[in-house]
Protein backbone atom coordinates (compact mmCIF):
# COMPACT_ATOMS: atom_id res chain seq x y z
CA UNK A 1 0.00 0.00 0.00
CA UNK A 2 1.28 3.62 -0.99
CA UNK A 3 1.29 6.26 1.53
CA UNK A 4 -1.11 8.12 -0.57
CA UNK A 5 -3.42 5.16 -0.37
CA UNK A 6 -2.84 4.80 3.27
CA UNK A 7 -3.62 8.19 3.90
CA UNK A 8 -6.67 8.28 1.74
CA UNK A 9 -7.95 5.12 4.59
CA UNK A 10 -10.74 6.76 6.82
CA UNK A 11 -9.07 5.92 9.94
CA UNK A 12 -6.26 7.56 9.66
CA UNK A 13 -5.41 9.06 13.08
CA UNK A 14 -6.38 12.08 14.28
CA UNK A 15 -3.56 14.56 14.86
CA UNK A 16 -3.32 15.67 18.60
CA UNK A 17 -3.73 19.35 19.48
CA UNK A 18 -0.61 20.32 20.19
CA UNK A 19 1.16 18.91 16.89
CA UNK A 20 -1.87 20.94 14.59
CA UNK A 21 -1.28 24.29 16.59
CA UNK A 22 2.55 24.18 15.99
CA UNK A 23 2.04 23.44 12.47
CA UNK A 24 0.00 26.30 12.41
CA UNK A 25 2.65 28.94 14.01
CA UNK A 26 4.97 27.33 11.45
CA UNK A 27 2.32 27.76 8.39
CA UNK A 28 1.91 31.64 9.91
CA UNK A 29 5.21 32.34 9.83
CA UNK A 30 5.28 31.38 6.10
CA UNK A 31 1.79 33.05 5.03
CA UNK A 32 3.85 36.28 7.34
CA UNK A 33 6.58 36.39 5.05
CA UNK A 34 4.17 36.25 1.85
CA UNK A 35 2.27 39.29 2.90
CA UNK A 36 5.74 41.10 3.30
CA UNK A 37 6.70 40.00 -0.36
CA UNK A 38 3.56 41.34 -1.28
CA UNK A 39 3.55 44.47 0.51
CA UNK A 40 6.95 44.70 -1.05
CA UNK A 41 5.46 44.12 -4.50
CA UNK A 42 2.09 46.34 -3.87
CA UNK A 43 3.88 49.34 -2.82
CA UNK A 44 4.40 51.18 -5.86
CA UNK A 45 1.58 50.68 -7.18
CA UNK A 46 -0.88 51.64 -3.95
CA UNK A 47 1.78 52.94 -1.81
CA UNK A 48 1.75 57.47 -0.71
CA UNK A 49 2.73 59.34 -3.67
CA UNK A 50 6.12 61.04 -2.78
CA UNK A 51 7.98 60.94 0.31
CA UNK A 52 7.35 63.22 3.45
CA UNK A 53 9.24 66.26 4.31
CA UNK A 54 11.66 66.16 7.30
CA UNK A 55 9.44 66.18 10.70
CA UNK A 56 6.24 65.33 8.93
CA UNK A 57 4.48 62.23 9.78
CA UNK A 58 4.61 59.11 7.03
CA UNK A 59 1.05 59.25 5.03
CA UNK A 60 -1.54 56.67 5.40
CA UNK A 61 -2.61 54.52 2.49
CA UNK A 62 -5.62 55.70 1.34
CA UNK A 63 -9.08 53.63 1.72
CA UNK A 64 -9.21 52.86 -1.82
CA UNK A 65 -5.55 51.39 -1.25
CA UNK A 66 -6.03 49.27 1.72
CA UNK A 67 -9.30 47.98 0.22
CA UNK A 68 -6.89 46.94 -2.93
CA UNK A 69 -4.22 45.83 -0.46
CA UNK A 70 -6.00 43.56 2.06
CA UNK A 71 -8.01 41.97 -1.89
CA UNK A 72 -4.76 40.90 -2.79
CA UNK A 73 -3.45 39.77 0.26
CA UNK A 74 -7.18 37.80 0.64
CA UNK A 75 -6.52 36.42 -2.88
CA UNK A 76 -2.51 35.27 -2.16
CA UNK A 77 -3.35 33.31 0.55
CA UNK A 78 -6.98 31.68 -0.43
CA UNK A 79 -4.53 30.02 -3.57
CA UNK A 80 -1.72 29.33 -1.00
CA UNK A 81 -4.12 27.58 1.00
CA UNK A 82 -6.82 26.32 -1.64
CA UNK A 83 -3.98 24.98 -4.06
CA UNK A 84 -1.78 23.17 -1.05
CA UNK A 85 -5.49 21.53 0.96
CA UNK A 86 -6.86 20.10 -2.19
CA UNK A 87 -6.22 17.35 -3.95
CA UNK A 88 -3.96 15.49 -1.45
CA UNK A 89 -1.07 18.01 -1.45
CA UNK A 90 -0.01 19.33 1.57
CA UNK A 91 1.96 22.74 2.79
CA UNK A 92 5.98 22.92 3.91
CA UNK A 93 4.47 22.93 7.77
CA UNK A 94 2.37 20.02 7.06
CA UNK A 95 4.78 17.86 5.55
CA UNK A 96 7.12 18.89 8.61
CA UNK A 97 5.06 17.80 11.35
CA UNK A 98 3.61 14.98 9.11
CA UNK A 99 -0.17 16.63 8.88
CA UNK A 100 -2.64 15.64 6.26
CA UNK A 101 -5.93 17.39 5.48
CA UNK A 102 -8.62 14.72 4.65
CA UNK A 103 -12.34 14.91 4.26
CA UNK A 104 -14.39 13.37 6.56
CA UNK A 105 -14.85 9.85 4.28
CA UNK A 106 -10.89 9.94 4.49
CA UNK A 107 -10.54 11.18 0.74
CA UNK A 108 -8.18 14.27 -0.06
CA UNK A 109 -11.01 16.97 -0.13
CA UNK A 110 -11.51 18.82 -3.30
CA UNK A 111 -10.81 22.22 -4.11
CA UNK A 112 -14.22 23.07 -3.64
CA UNK A 113 -13.91 21.81 0.31
CA UNK A 114 -10.64 23.69 0.58
CA UNK A 115 -11.98 26.83 -0.32
CA UNK A 116 -14.79 26.50 1.99
CA UNK A 117 -12.14 25.59 4.52
CA UNK A 118 -10.23 28.97 3.74
CA UNK A 119 -13.86 30.59 3.96
CA UNK A 120 -14.59 29.42 7.28
CA UNK A 121 -11.05 30.12 8.62
CA UNK A 122 -12.01 33.96 8.06
CA UNK A 123 -14.86 33.60 10.74
CA UNK A 124 -12.62 34.62 13.98
CA UNK A 125 -10.88 37.49 12.16
CA UNK A 126 -13.75 38.45 10.91
CA UNK A 127 -15.43 38.51 13.56
CA UNK A 128 -12.46 40.51 15.80
CA UNK A 129 -12.44 43.06 12.99
CA UNK A 130 -15.75 43.96 13.56
CA UNK A 131 -15.63 44.19 17.04
CA UNK A 132 -12.77 46.25 17.21
CA UNK A 133 -14.42 48.61 15.09
CA UNK A 134 -17.39 48.67 17.43
CA UNK A 135 -15.50 48.50 20.58
CA UNK A 136 -12.40 51.25 19.63
CA UNK A 137 -14.38 54.56 20.20
CA UNK A 138 -14.79 52.77 24.15
CA UNK A 139 -10.73 52.25 24.45
CA UNK A 140 -12.39 48.62 24.91
CA UNK A 141 -10.66 47.71 21.13
CA UNK A 142 -8.00 45.47 22.93
CA UNK A 143 -10.53 42.77 23.58
CA UNK A 144 -11.29 42.56 20.08
CA UNK A 145 -7.94 40.34 19.76
CA UNK A 146 -9.26 37.69 21.54
CA UNK A 147 -11.77 36.71 18.76
CA UNK A 148 -8.81 35.71 16.82
CA UNK A 149 -8.24 32.38 18.52
CA UNK A 150 -12.31 31.85 17.94
CA UNK A 151 -11.87 29.13 15.41
CA UNK A 152 -8.95 27.67 17.49
CA UNK A 153 -10.34 28.14 21.26
CA UNK A 154 -13.87 26.28 19.71
CA UNK A 155 -10.99 22.47 19.79
CA UNK A 156 -11.46 23.01 23.34
CA UNK A 157 -15.35 22.87 23.47
CA UNK A 158 -15.68 19.97 20.15
CA UNK A 159 -15.90 16.52 21.15
CA UNK A 160 -13.62 15.76 18.30
CA UNK A 161 -11.05 18.46 19.39
CA UNK A 162 -11.80 19.89 15.65
CA UNK A 163 -11.15 23.07 14.58
CA UNK A 164 -14.21 25.20 13.82
CA UNK A 165 -12.87 25.97 10.50
CA UNK A 166 -12.55 21.97 9.99
CA UNK A 167 -16.06 21.47 11.54
CA UNK A 168 -18.06 23.75 9.32
CA UNK A 169 -16.02 22.30 5.96
CA UNK A 170 -15.82 18.74 6.63
CA UNK A 171 -12.44 18.13 7.24
CA UNK A 172 -10.05 16.97 9.86
CA UNK A 173 -6.36 17.02 10.02
CA UNK A 174 -4.76 13.75 10.75
CA UNK A 175 -1.32 12.47 11.18
CA UNK A 176 0.12 11.17 8.04
CA UNK A 177 3.14 9.34 9.72
CA UNK A 178 0.04 6.92 11.26
CA UNK A 179 0.53 3.79 9.10
CA UNK A 180 4.03 3.39 7.90
CA UNK A 181 5.93 3.73 10.63
CA UNK A 182 9.86 2.87 10.13
CA UNK A 183 8.89 2.95 6.58
CA UNK A 184 11.21 5.32 5.97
Amino acid sequence: MTTGEALAAPQAERAGLVRRLAALVYESSLLGALAILLGFVLLPLVGPPGSPAPGDRLPLLTHAARAASFTCLFALCAGYCVWLWSGGRRTLPMKTWRLALRAADGAAPSVARAALRYLAWWIGPACAMAAYVALRHGGNDRWALALLAMNYAWALVDPDRQFLHDRIAGTRIVRSDSYGRGAS
